[in-house]
This record gives C-alpha cells, sequence and structure tokens, in this order.
C-alpha cells in the first residue's frame, strides 16, 4: 500500500516537471506575446516592428529620467523601460538600456554634457518634489539618448500641448513613447533617405531663412533646392518625394503651374505655403504700411484641389509678440517686444498624426482658408486659431502704433479659424478639358490622380527661420530670439513630411491612445473604510472556510 503511493506521488512528481520542461521549451524554442490590454498597450505598430527586424547592430539606450520621482513621472519611467523591453522582443538585434542622470556627473563634464542634450531637444524641467516635509524642486531630463557603435541622436519624451494639465500630458507622453523611441532608433539605423526639394527664383525664402527646413529635416532626408526656370518638363520633377513651395513673391507661370499639377497626379506630394498678401513690414513704424493682394499664379490650381487662400489677414487674441525699437538708454537701443495679433499662436490641434499632442505653432500673417467642392479629396483641418479672432480683407493696415491702444473685444468675433489644411485622396487636374501649355508633351498628360497629399497653409512663414538678433545666425525652425520661446513649428514640418512620405508607417503609431481611468475621489472618501473591511476580512474568512470545509472532509473520510 506504502509502495503503491509513493509510485503515484513519484509518477505525479514526473508528469509535474514535465510538464513545466515542456512549457519551458516551447517559450524558450517558440517565442510568443499575448496583449490583453484593450488598448493594446503592450503591441506594436507593423512599422515599428519592420524597423526593429531590419536592425544590424545592437542598440544602447541611455534613460535620463531617473532619481527620486512622483508619482506621475514613475509611471512615465516605468513606461520607457517597459517599451524598449518590448522593442527588444522584437528586435533582430539587443536593445539596452541603463540609466544616467545627467546632474550627478563630475562638475567638469556635467556642462558639456547638459549642452549636447540641448543639441537633441533635451532641456530640463524644474520639477518640485515633497521630501522630508518640505517642498524641494530639482532638475529632471525626460529624454532619452539612443547610440550604436557609429551614431548617437537623442529624444524629449515628455511633450504635450500647451494648456493640458499635468496628467493629461504624462498620458499623451506615454502614447508617443513607441513613435519617440522608434523614431530616434530609425535615425541612428537606416540608410534609406528621401529627396525634399525646394522651389526658387520666384522670391521664396532666403538662403538663412530657409536654413530651418534643412536643419530639420537633413538626419532623415535630403534636401535640394529647385529653380524651376531650369526645368523642362514634368518628369524633372520626378526625383522628388516631396515638393515644398514657400512663400512665393512671383507669379509662376502657366507652364510650371502644370508641371506642379502632373507632379501630383503621378502621386507626388506638395506643401504649398503661400502669402496671400504683400507688404515692407520695415516700414510698419509711423504711419504704417499697407498689405495688398498677391498674386502668385496658383490660386486656380488650389481651387481645383477643393481650397482657397482668402486676399486677408487673421489677427487672434492669442498672438505673439514682435520687437520694436522703443528709443535710446543712453547711447544703446533699446528693443522691447509689442503684442502682435497678427503673430497667431494657435494651440488647438487636431487628433491626427501630423499634429496630435503639438505644442503651440506660429503662424504668423495668416489668411483664412475656406473649402470648396472638389470630387474624391477629403479636407482636413489640422490647426485651428483660438476662440478670439477676427479676418481683415485686403488690403490691411499695418502699424505699430495700432497695437498700442487696447483692442476691442467686440471686434473679434470669430473662433477655431482652420490654419492648416491636409488635402488627400483623387485630385482632377487643373488642365482637364482645358488647352494644355504649348511645348508640353500630350502623350504624358494625366487627367487625375492616384495618390499624392498637399498640405497648405496661408502663410509663406510657417517654416521660415529667424535670425538671433545678437550675431544675426539663422535659428532652428520655431525659435523666437526675442522671447526665448520655442514653438512647435520645427515638429510640425517633420511630422508632416514623415506622414506624407509614409501614411501608414512609423507615423501612424502616434494615433495610439491610452485612456486614463482615475479613481472617483469623492466614492473613495465615502466608501473607504467599506473596501478596506472587505479587502481586510474576505479573504481571512474564506481561508478559514476552507479550512474548516478541509476538515471536515478529513474527519468523514477517516471516521
Amino acid at each position: 500500500m506504502k509502495n503503491s503511493k509513493l509510485k503515484s506521488t513519484a509518477k505525479s512528481l514526473v508528469f509535474l516537471f514535465g510538464g513545466i520542461l515542456l512549457i519551458v521549451l516551447i517559450i524558450r524554442f517558440v517565442p510568443f506575446r499575448l496583449d490583453l490590454t484593450a488598448e493594446k498597450r503592450y503591441s506594436l505598430h507593423p512599422s515599428s516592428i519592420a524597423v526593429l527586424e531590419a536592425l544590424e547592430e545592437p542598440v544602447e539606450v541611455e534613460i535620463l529620467l531617473t532619481g527620486n520621482l512622483p508619482g506621475g513621472m514613475r509611471r512615465l519611467q516605468r513606461a520607457i523601460e517597459e517599451t524598449i523591453r518590448t522593442f527588444n522582443a522584437y528586435s533582430r538585434q539587443r536593445i539596452s538600456f541603463y540609466y544616467e542622470d545627467p546632474m550627478a556627473l563630475p562638475a567638469d563634464v556635467r556642462e558639456d554634457y547638459i549642452v549636447g542634450l540641448a543639441t537633441y531637444g533635451i532641456n530640463p524641467t524644474n520639477l518640485f518634489i515633497t521630501e522630508d516635509g518640505g517642498q524641494k524642486s530639482r532638475l529632471i531630463f525626460p529624454g532619452v539618448v539612443v547610440r550604436n557603435e557609429e551614431f548617437e541622436t537623442g529624444a524629449l519624451l515628455l511633450q504635450g500641448e500647451r494648456g493640458m494639465g499635468p496628467d493629461e500630458k504624462l498620458n499623451h507622453s506615454v502614447e508617443n513613447l513607441e513613435y519617440e523611441l522608434i523614431q530616434a532608433i530609425r535615425k541612428i539605423s537606416t540608410d534609406k533617405a528621401f529627396a525634399v526639394g525646394m522651389t526658387i527664383g520666384k522670391g521664396e525664402m532666403k538662403e538663412d531663412e530657409g536654413f530651418g527646413i534643412v536643419e530639420a529635416l537633413v538626419d532623415l532626408h535630403e534636401v535640394y533646392k529647385i529653380p524651376m526656370e531650369q526645368a523642362t518638363k514634368p518628369e524633372d520633377l520626378d526625383p522628388f518625394d516631396i515638393i515644398i513651395i514657400a512663400g512665393p513673391k512671383e507669379s509662376f507661370s502657366e507652364r510650371e503651374i502644370y508641371f506642379f499639377d502632373q507632379y501630383l497626379m503621378k502621386g507626388g506630394n506638395l506643401i504649398i505655403l503661400l502669402d496671400a498678401s504683400t507688404f515692407e513690414l520695415e516700414n510698419a513704424g509711423g504711419d504704417g504700411t499697407v498689405a495688398m493682394p498677391l498674386d502668385h499664379g496658383l490660386d486656380q490650381l488650389l481651387f481645383r484641389y477643393g481650397i482657397r487662400v482668402n486676399k486677408d489677414l487673421i489677427q487672434d487674441m492669442n498672438f505673439g509678440y514682435h520687437p520694436v525699437m522703443a528709443g535710446y538708454y543712453g547711447d544703446e537701443e533699446q528693443v522691447v517686444p509689442l503684442p502682435w495679433p497678427f503673430y497667431v499662436a494657435a494651440g488647438r490641434m487636431a487628433a491626427h498624426p501630423i499634429t496630435k499632442g503639438l505644442d503651440q505653432v506660429m503662424f504668423r500673417f495668416v489668411a483664412s482658408m475656406d473649402t470648396v467642392k472638389a470630387d474624391g479629396v477629403s479636407k482636413t483641418p489640422l490647426i485651428f486659431g483660438s476662440e478670439v479672432s477676427r479676418k481683415l480683407a485686403a488690403p490691411v493696415r499695418i502699424a505699430f502704433e495700432d497695437m498700442a491702444k487696447e483692442p476691442n473685444l467686440e471686434d473679434f468675433g470669430l473662433g477655431n479659424l482652420p490654419l492648416l489644411y491636409l488635402l488627400e485622396g483623387q485630385f482632377t487636374s487643373l488642365f482637364r478639358n482645358r488647352f494644355l501649355p504649348e511645348g508640353v508633351d500630350r502623350n504624358t498628360y494625366k487627367e487625375s490622380s492616384k495618390g499624392g497629399k498637399v498640405l497648405v497653409a496661408g502663410t509663406g512663414n510657417l517654416f521660415k527661420s529667424q535670425k538671433d538678433f545678437r550675431d544675426g545666425n539663422p535659428l532652428p525652425i520655431g525659435e523666437d530670439p526675442f522671447n526665448n520661446t520655442q514653438y512647435a513649428n520645427r515638429q510640425l514640418l517633420q511630422n508632416a513630411v514623415n506622414f506624407l512620405l509614409e501614411p501608414d508607417g512609423i507615423m501612424a503609431s502616434r494615433t495610439k491612445t491610452l485612456q486614463i481611468r482615475p479613481l472617483n475621489k469623492l466614492k473613495v472618501r465615502e466608501e473607504k473604510t467599506k473596501w478596506q473591511l472587505i479587502n481586510i476580512l474576505v479573504p481571512v474568512v474564506f481561508f478559514i472556510l476552507i479550512g474548516l470545509l478541509w476538515g471536515f472532509l478529513r474527519k468523514r473520510k477517516y471516521t
């Protein structure tokens, strides 16, 4: 009897350990992952997986967010680590990580290291924490540095729209972790480069003003100038994946417009930034100057595609500032920032991969836009003005002295004016049922598009660099040298270019949404004692009942 029990027990142990060994072998040689969360929190977009599977060398991630952190920041820290671990599970090569606190580095290297982080857009955030019964502040760096054997880059991970609360910003940052981290890994690991062209020769941005576009795109793309007067056929534009037309001051010829039209019909992508009026801002002092309507020759083209840039200017009470010389202090000029409603600081963003979670974007001297009927074309407004704005039809007086007096808010009765549009779908050629320009090859003409997208704004200054007033050097896009403010124009350009090129690529991961599920504080306060008793007593009572039942069954069996 005893030997039989021993054999039965041994057999059970063999089956138990055999089953465990089988499970271990399956996990070891047939890896799989199950994401049971409602938002698919631990799943990656297919484009992210493709980047990871194509890695040819190991990647190291330096997490800068470390130290004694409050609950929200600890959540972001854990999310960063979990995302890196998920990346490593899908990656062809090992992705490792470690923590580094820049403020704990030796003094002789700390300053250079922090300056280096700033070049990646990782600036310190002043965080207030409760410690030893009092409030203390410390600098944190909510970002990562990503490197392989050859290259290094960085990414700022704490982001969000202006006006978001702390919890909303943290949640948005967690939602965007996959995109920001995979974008950084892609920068250092891919050799693939798209060609971005900028038209010149029609009074577009000067070389210094276009510096910011090159600086923002050079990591992943190659940027070229396109002198349109040298183009002889539509095929001359084919090598470019995107063409940027930014603030032309002269009118394009019908032949050049035909080239743009056919470029789009073949699946190209256009970013068209148009000034609806022309003026000399340096003449805005004294009696001021007047902004007159500008003819750039592209109105009919955009009208056919479903959008109209109006001949007006928007003023908005959510404004930026313009520097004005206010006299001398001794022998030095005194420059003061003047409230300038023509500078629209737009902070309302559409929930679109291009604009989701962006901070404020600066639109200088922007015109309003209306949509018109265009079969097959969807028109998505991406950025809006504030609730307090107005439109001034050209000609518009522009004078600094007008800003010295209090504006009448009753005149600002418009709200949420769209400032940026994305056009997608099947476009119809402007030259359908029209005579083609003389000398073009009629055999290559296409009257409708297959793919292609158009991004339109009513200002040519959206991606124009400002100059540092101290040394005259051009600054990155969105950096305001007078107010020490960084707007999100640079990130907007990068997002727009990446989406136009690969709408189903890693930009699609920016649509991930994680729901915040906060506890009902009132209910917690009212039912606190009840749930404490349930959590303490129910497990104890449960195990007591199990013990009593077990004892009863044993007594009944052996009596």
